[in-house]
Parts: structure tokens; sequence; C-alpha cells
């Protein structure tokens, strides 16, 4: 099958224009939902617990829509599909005050809103491939919508009341609809085979990757789900909370741009970045457990565009090397479940708890923890790659 390699211009401005909207659509869901969900009255714990739910759907989600696109080299309808379940299931969420009524909706909203970001990164990877445009290069638009977005929302909400979130959200998908129809479809070079399909998680390697992503990106998630909540509780306002997520979302920009740049392109070097990208995380939720007002979170999220910004841009390409291009879906679907499935399962629980229980120091201070683990767990897997490396150098000069 022949890919769809772009040679246009205007296909990679329509992919950026997308990343942009899809991304700022879910920054207003992502940043305001869990501070609309205390609006109507559910408590802390009670919100992490729905939005826990979120993550355990997509470990079901992921890998069946990353299958569908996979078999049906399609991207593009996937991502219509998706969009266009969540428009639908929005309108019945905004519209419920019950709790429990509630989390059933949500589970089918989920269903089609956990493997957007996971679809969108395929894509991308699809495209550009045979061209000389990098990822970063198109993967940057994204962060800059999220955080721009977040920044505007912020004010927006605070002037008009939380109670408009699901009009705003609905609107910023209705725009995002508008730019999917044009993009490509996304198929990958190579020919799909039930039978080959398994190989994706034969590779020890990308198992133990995917293990690692799910222990460091816990805390992660659990700042993602609590961070505005945390603000609040210290005085802060809807204002300051698009700040936060500004400040955090847009240094990803440089950081994508530095890492196409000067990342070197191979399994062994892209694994000793991850571990010191552990160990600067752990600095990050150490300073968060020590923050003492909304003026200093902010200040710390400066840091999430380099852990995290490196993080997400090492594993997509680290998945893409270790996984098949014909089964790229299903593999960014994997990766995809290390920071939003099974971490922010475990996230939503268990920082839900720790936060209402014993406070936001000591959740930050279990991501110290955590991500130390990581950086162990890292460094173990860039000795299993050297070791395996060396034997088949040996193998092929025996031959």
């Amino acid at each position: 099958m022949t890919s769809p390699t772009v040679t246009g211009r205007p296909n990679f401005i329509t992919l950026k224009i997308f990343n942009f909207v899809i991304y700022g659509a879910m920054a207003i869901f992502n940043t305001f939902f869990p501070l609309y969900l205390k609006h109507i009255g559910v408590s802390t714990i009670a919100v992490g617990f729905l939005l826990a739910g979120g993550p355990m759907i997509s470990v079901l989600a992921n890998p069946i829509w990353g299958y569908y696109s996979d078999r049906m080299q399609n991207i593009k309808r996937t991502l219509v599909m998706m969009l266009i379940a969540n428009l639908i299931i929005a309108q019945i969420v905004f519209q419920l005050h019950s709790y429990l009524w509630i989390y059933v909706v949500m589970v089918g909203f989920y269903f089609f809103q956990t493997p957007i970001f996971s679809q969108s990164n395929s894509l991308i990877l699809n495209v550009i491939e045979g061209t000389t445009v990098k990822f970063g290069a198109i993967r940057l638009w994204a962060s800059i919508g999220y955080s721009v977005t977040a920044l505007l929302i912020g004010p927006l909400l605070q002037a008009v009341g939380i109670d408009s979130l699901g009009l705003v959200f609905s609107t910023s998908i209705l725009l995002t609809l508008a730019f999917t129809i044009s993009l490509p479809r996304g198929e990958s070079r190579g020919d799909f085979s039930n039978a080959d399909y398994k190989q994706i998680f034969h590779n020890k390697h990308f198992v133990w990757f995917v293990l690692l992503g799910i222990l460091i990106s816990v805390p992660n998630s659990m700042n993602a789900t609590f961070n505005g909540i945390f603000i609040m509780s210290m005085g802060g306002s809807e204002n300051l909370v698009g700040w936060s997520i500004f400040i955090a979302s847009v240094l990803e920009v440089p950081v994508f741009l530095l890492l196409d740049r000067f990342l070197k392109r191979t399994k062994g070097a892209m694994v000793i970045v991850l571990i010191f990208n552990c160990l600067l995380y752990s600095l990050r939720w150490l300073l968060m457990s020590l923050a003492q007002s909304p003026v200093d979170v902010i200040l710390i999220q400066g840091l999430h565009g380099l852990t995290y910004g490196t993080y997400f841009y090492v594993g997509t390409q680290l998945t893409s090397m270790m996984v098949p291009r014909e089964y790229r879906a299903s593999g960014q679907a994997a990766f995809a479940l290390t920071w939003g499935g099974l971490s922010g399962f475990f996230a939503g629980i268990f920082g839900g708890i720790i936060f209402e229980k014993l406070g936001a120091s000591q959740m930050y201070m279990t991501g110290v923890l955590l991500t130390l683990l990581g950086a162990v767990g890292f460094y173990l897997l860039w000795i299993s790659l050297r070791r395996d490396s060396a034997k088949e150098i040996k193998a092929s000069t025996t031959h």
C-alpha cells in the first residue's frame, strides 16, 4: 500500500491547525471539568474516582481504536467518528447533576475521547514519513493550542461562569470537526496482517518501556488532575488555573524544537535521556510539595515543558522505532496507556485519596519516589539494550 506522503504545504498547514484546535478543545475539558465537578458539589475523592474512569476505559479503548485504524488504514475516519461521539455525549453530561449518572455517561465519553491523542500522533508520523518535516515541527502546534486556549478560556469562564463550560467545550469540538474533514487519511506504509499483529507485544524492550512509562506518569497524571483544585484551595482563581496550564504547555514548544534538532535517533541514546528526565521529574515534584501559593505552583509548572515534553517526544519516537510501521497506530495506542491510561487510573483514585486525607504535599512526595524508581528502571532497560545489541553484533560477525 502506498503512503500518503504529503508533498504540498497546504496539507501540513491543515495538520498544524488540526493539532492546535483539537488540543485546545481537550485543554478546555481537562483543565476545567474538575472545577466544574467541584462547582456542582462533587467531593475531591469523587472527582478523582470519576476522572480515573477515563484512563481505565482508555485501557480498552486505545487498543480497539488503534487496531481499527491500522486495519482500515484511515486514521482520519477514526478521528471524525470519535469527535462526533464526543460532541453528542457532551450534550448529555452537562445536563446531569447526579454523580452516579455523570459517571455512567462519562464511561461512553471516555471511550471516544481518550484515544484521540494517540491517533493524532499516529496521523502526524504517517503523514510526515518520507518527507523532511520532523515530528516536533507539527506536534508543537498542539502545545501552542493547549496553552493558548487554557489561558484564554480561564478569564472567559471567570466572567460567564463555570456553568457555561458545556457550551464552550461543544463549540471547540465543532471547530475541530471543521478542520478534521480536510485532513489526509493517514495510512501507513506496509500491509496490515492479523497474524503479525501480536509481534508488537513480543518486543520485551517495548513492554518494559510501557510499564516504566506507567510508573513515572502516575505523578504527572495526579498533577494534571488535581493541579487546578490545588491552586483554587490556596485562594487562586480560574484565571490563575489557566495561567498554570499556559506556562506548562507553551514551554513544550522550544523543547520539541530542540529535540528535533539535537536528539540522537538511537534507542540507547533515547533511554539515557529518559533516565535524566526521571531525575528532573523528581526535582519538579519535590518543589511542588514545598509550594505555598498559587504563584509558586505556576512558576514550578514551567518545568512541565521540559519533563513531560521530553518524555512525550522521546517516547513517541522510541515507540515508532520499536513497533513495525504498519502497526504504528496500535503502538502509539499502547504508549498512550502510559501517560493517559493506567497511570491516569491510579492517579485519579490514589491521588484523590492522598490529596484529601493527607494533603497535596504528600501526594507530590509520592511522585518523587515513583520517578526515582523510574530512573532505576530505565537504567536497567539501557543495560539490557546494550547487552542485546552486543549479542547482535557478535552474531553478525560470526556468520
